[in-house]
C-alpha cells in the first residue's frame, strides 16, 4: 500500500478521495489537511471532474483531528490548530461551493473532523457498520470543520446540541433516521453504490447542480423575497449554459439529454 496519506484518482469523471492512514484511524494531521485542500482545488478547477467521492481505508472513515500532533506541539498546539483549520476549512469551502456534487462514502467510524466532513458533503452513503460521533468535547475541545454550520441544518439545533454536548454515538440506522446520511447499504456494497451514484451525477448538468448547492446554502440566511430573487436569477442564468439549452431541447424533442457540464 502506498505511504500517501490521502489517495486521489479520477475515474469516469469522478474524483475519488481516500483517507489512507488506517493505522492512525485515518486521523487528519497538518499534511492531510493540506493535501485535502489541494485536492479540493483540483476538483474545482478540473472540468473533467464532475462528481467527488470521499471515503477511508480500514475501520475508520476518519477519527478527526490528529490529537497526537496536538499533544506533541505543546504550547504551540493553538498555532498548529489554526494552521490546520485554515487548510481544512478552505477544502470544505471549496467542496461546498464547487459545481461537482460531493458524496461521503462512510466506511466506518466518523468522529470529530471526520463527522464534520460527512455533514459537509452534499450526499452521504453509509456502510451498515459505520458509526458517528461529534467527539470534540470528549477531549475538552469545541467543533471545527463546519460542524456547527451543517449539522444543525441536517438534524436540527436540539439534536445537534445533544450530539456535541454528550458525544452520543449514532449507528448507521440512527444517522439515517436523523437525516445525517441519505442511505445505508451493506459494507461490501458501499464503494460500488457511491461510485454508481457519482457516475450518474457526473453525467448530469454540473452548472445546475452548483446552482442548487448555492441556493440551498443561502436558504437559511435570507428572506423569502431574497431567496426567490436568487432563484429567478439562477434559473435565468441556466438558460445561457450549454446544458440548459440542451436540457430544454432534449425535453422538447423527447430524447435523452447529452450534458457536458458547461
Amino acid at each position: 500500500m502506498t505511504d500517501e496519506k490521502v489517495l486521489f484518482d479520477v475515474v469516469d469523471g469522478v474524483g475519488a478521495v481516500t483517507f489512507n492512514r488506517p493505522d492512525q484511524a485515518n486521523a487528519m494531521d497538518l499534511d492531510v489537511m493540506q493535501r485535502l485542500m489541494h485536492i479540493s482545488i483540483e476538483c474545482d478547477e478540473n472540468p473533467e471532474i464532475r462528481a467527488v467521492v470521499i471515503t477511508g481505508t480500514g475501520a475508520f472513515f476518519s477519527a478527526g483531528g490528529d490529537l497526537a500532533s496536538f499533544q506533541a506541539a505543546g504550547e504551540k498546539a493553538g498555532a498548529l490548530i489554526l494552521e490546520m483549520t485554515t487548510h481544512y476549512h478552505a477544502a470544505i469551502s471549496r467542496f461546498s461551493r464547487m459545481n461537482a456534487p460531493v458524496i461521503a462514502a462512510v466506511n466506518g467510524t466518523a468522529a470529530g473532523a471526520g463527522f464534520s466532513l460527512v455533514a459537509a458533503c452534499d450526499l452521504a452513503i453509509a456502510a451498515e457498520s459505520s458509526r458517528y460521533t461529534s467527539a470534540y468535547t470528549a477531549a475538552a475541545l469545541s467543533p471545527d470543520g463546519s460542524c456547527t454550520y451543517f449539522v444543525p441544518r441536517l438534524v436540527g439545533t436540539r439534536r445537534a446540541m445533544e450530539l456535541m454536548l454528550t458525544n452520543r454515538r449514532l449507528s448507521a440506522a440512527e444517522a439515517l433516521e436523523w437525516g445525517l446520511v441519505n442511505k445505508v447499504v451493506p459494507d461490501a456494497d458501499l464503494i460500488d453504490e457511491a461510485m454508481d451514484l457519482a457516475r450518474q451525477l457526473a453525467k448530469g448538468p454540473s452548472v445546475a447542480f452548483g446552482q442548487v448547492k448555492a441556493l440551498l446554502h443561502n436558504s437559511f440566511t435570507g428572506t423569502l423575497e431574497t431567496q426567490m430573487e436568487l432563484e429567478s436569477r439562477g434559473i435565468a442564468a441556466m438558460t445561457h449554459t450549454h446544458d440548459g439549452v440542451e436540457g430544454v431541447a432534449a425535453f422538447s424533442e423527447k430524447r435523452p439529454p447529452r450534458y457536458e457540464g458547461r
